[in-house]
């Protein structure tokens, strides 16, 4: 398997690791504001934005030469060290604390090549139209793919350990400590490859499959949308379609269509490739589904994921159909355009908010439930931690990037003023909270699965909004809140699960031969029509919009997590609002554990068990009751 680095997804965060959860609406993480108001709230309130130098001074620094140098060094170091050897380790009387120190030596290399690689991805974010920039990420990552093959051995040697001599050797504590480490990476045994086949993935993973990724990423950041006669990036016209004006989202809708439209062979071109090889890595491993590895990397069983799909699939007629229904109905229509899917309520005024005032909301809320979570949160603002600002060529979306346990976590958003991008802020926070306390573990167990890694962030948005709820003055505030949250938890929870059975079809197909792009379009009309019910109207351009999703490149069923998380979530809160004495403490400690626990022993202490098939009713009936209220306020 790959080293640790380019296999952990939740820890070792790419340019777009945590976008928020429906990437129409929120591709742009603060999804709502058209670029007037963009600009006028940065005009008005400097936003943040990071400070990277507490992880390297700059691009050209003696620092970072140093530390590329230094990682070079301890990776042969490492190889030459412990090679071949560790079935000698064991067999000494203090095995053991031998083979304890070597996971500690190799624990320390895989800091330092996380730190560099962090440092790479972060710039690259910060402008990847820029071609020093995109040229220094892609020199890191080659470099780091180059140093990392020497530590390849490591995890492969250590599974052809024998199982009785390695549980016995685990009453030492130097390496009883690694435990939960050791034993995840048992459940990768089955599926590792001869060290050479290893090493050969590992090496093609930059100019292959990274590569694509990466062509990904730049198209996106270059793709421009006529919109009335402006040509604009992908985030400032996606937020048209939360305008007040259905002239200007309805402009806004099919100026994406028209584009993506006019991109779509290489968009094609992309899915087919990646889709291949993934089919080809896992008929190599021996993975029998095609999100078979995705639920190992998670930690999770088939059986749990496949039973939370089948009950939010069940539920879409009592929640999507039901909620696109009564929204069309207030805005005078039998049906909405798909422009219109997420537009703000009819006759809603709205206002811009500013930095201070998001901040000072979401630190309130998070205070309120623990003075402890909030100080860690205020962190991210006094250091410089978060980097706020709309820039031209800045990563589109929103994400919390953990770097190393030896540094810290950096949280990127794209503010632009609108009441989901408060909601945004507490999500990212959230995931950065997490970072801070699972960071306690170090580099080799801070990761945390991304069913669980989405926890956090989802209870941040829920504390807040709740906050929110309660100061709400009027019926009609109420009303407008109630509404924003039923849509964000439908795109979290509806359109994520649709998203995943969408990726499932394709990837299936896929081993059939090269899907065109009517094919592709074909997949997700049929899924999108299902989700969504008839009250959504899903014209024509609607075929093309899977183009521009970065979890279908990066992370291939990913975006399951989503859903897991928000109901996980909402079931965490109607323990918390059942009994709420130690519920932070036994929380925040949850979040320490980083990924020392499987979800069954990190659920225990609140009597939940996402394997009992009623632990998702709970998550979605909560969004059935929030429906009914709506519906009890619609005259």
């Amino acid at each position: 398997m790959l080293h640790p680095f380019f296999r952990s997804p939740a820890l070792r965060a790419s340019a777009h690791p945590v976008l928020s959860a429906d990437f129409e609406s929120a591709f742009a993480a603060a999804r709502h504001a058209a670029p007037a108001t963009a600009a006028a709230v940065q005009t008005a309130e400097r936003l943040p934005e990071w400070n990277l130098t507490d992880l390297y001074p700059a691009m050209d620094s003696p620092e970072l030469k140093a530390d590329l140098g230094k990682v070079d060094v301890a990776c042969k170091a490492f190889e030459t060290a412990f090679k071949g050897k560790l079935a000698a380790l064991l067999a000494l009387p203090d095995g053991g604390a031998a083979l304890g120190a070597a996971v500690k030596s190799y624990e320390e290399v895989d800091d330092l090549l996380g730190r560099i690689a962090s440092y790479g991805s972060l710039i690259y974010a910060g402008d990847t139209s820029d071609p020093a920039r995109a040229k220094f990420y892609g020199d890191i990552q080659e470099r780091l793919t180059d140093a990392s093959t020497h530590l390849l051995f490591f995890t492969l040697e250590m599974n052809r350990l024998d199982d009785a001599a390695l549980e016995a050797a685990m009453a030492d504590p130097a390496l009883g400590y690694y435990r939960p480490w050791v034993e995840d990476l048992r459940k990768d045994k089955p599926y590792q490859l001869d060290d050479k086949i290893e090493q050969l993935f590992h090496e093609k993973s930059n100019p292959s499959r990274g590569a694509w990724s990466r062509l990904f990423d730049e198209t996106i950041s270059s793709l421009r949308f006529t919109v009335d006669g402006q040509d604009l990036a992908i985030e400032p016209t996606l937020n048209l379609m939360q305008d007040p004006r259905e002239e200007v989202r309805k402009s806004a809708g099919l100026a994406l269509a028209d584009t993506f439209g006019k991109n779509l062979r290489l968009f094609t071109l992309i899915t087919n490739t990646l889709a291949k090889d993934k089919e080809i890595s896992d008929r190599w491993r021996g993975f029998e589904d095609v999100a078979s590895s995705r639920h190992l990397a998670n930690r999770v069983e088939k059986e749990v994921v496949d039973a939370m799909v089948e009950a939010i699939r069940v539920s879409f007629p009592r929640l999507s159909h039901r909620y696109y229904a009564l929204k069309a109905r207030w805005f005078g229509k039998d049906r909405l355009e798909f422009w219109d899917r997420n537009a703000p309520l009819p006759k809603v005024e709205t206002r811009d908010i500013g930095w201070g005032e998001a901040k000072d909301t979401v630190l309130s809320a998070y205070g309120a439930f623990s003075p402890k979570m909030a100080d860690i949160a205020r962190t991210f603002f006094e250091k410089s931690w978060i980097d706020a600002p709309v820039r031209p060529g800045k990563s589109p979306g929103a994400f919390a990037h953990p770097t190393v346990p030896s540094a810290h976590p950096y949280v990127l958003l794209n503010y632009q003023g609108k009441p989901r991008d408060v909601m945004t802020l507490a999500h990212e926070l959230g995931h950065g909270v997490h970072q801070v306390l699972a960071a306690r573990q170090g580099a080799l167990m801070a990761p945390t699965p991304l069913t669980l890694a989405e926890t956090a962030s989802v209870f941040g948005e829920m504390l807040t909004f709740r906050r929110l709820l309660d100061g709400a003055e009027t019926p009609r505030a109420r009303k407008i809140m109630l509404a924003q949250k039923v849509e964000d938890m439908i795109n979290t929870v509806v359109r994520q699960t649709a998203f995943y059975t969408f990726e499932r079809d394709v990837h299936t197909e896929r081993r059939n031969g090269e899907l065109t792009a009517e094919k592709i379009g074909e997949i997700w009309m049929n899924v999108q029509g299902e989700s969504l019910g008839p009250a959504i109207h899903l014209g024509a351009g609607y075929e093309t919009f899977w183009t521009y999703i970065p979890h279908f490149i990066h992370s291939p069923f990913y975006v399951y997590a989503y859903a897991f998380g928000d109901c996980l979530v909402n079931s965490l809160y109607a323990v918390y609002e059942n009994a709420a004495d130690g519920f932070a403490d036994r929380y925040l400690e949850m979040l320490s554990a980083g990924g020392t626990k499987h979800h069954a022993e990190l659920l225990a202490p609140f009597g939940l068990d996402a394997r009992d098939p009623a632990f998702w009713q709970t998550g979605l009936s909560l969004i059935d009751r929030m429906i009914s209220e709506l519906e009890s306020m619609e005259g």
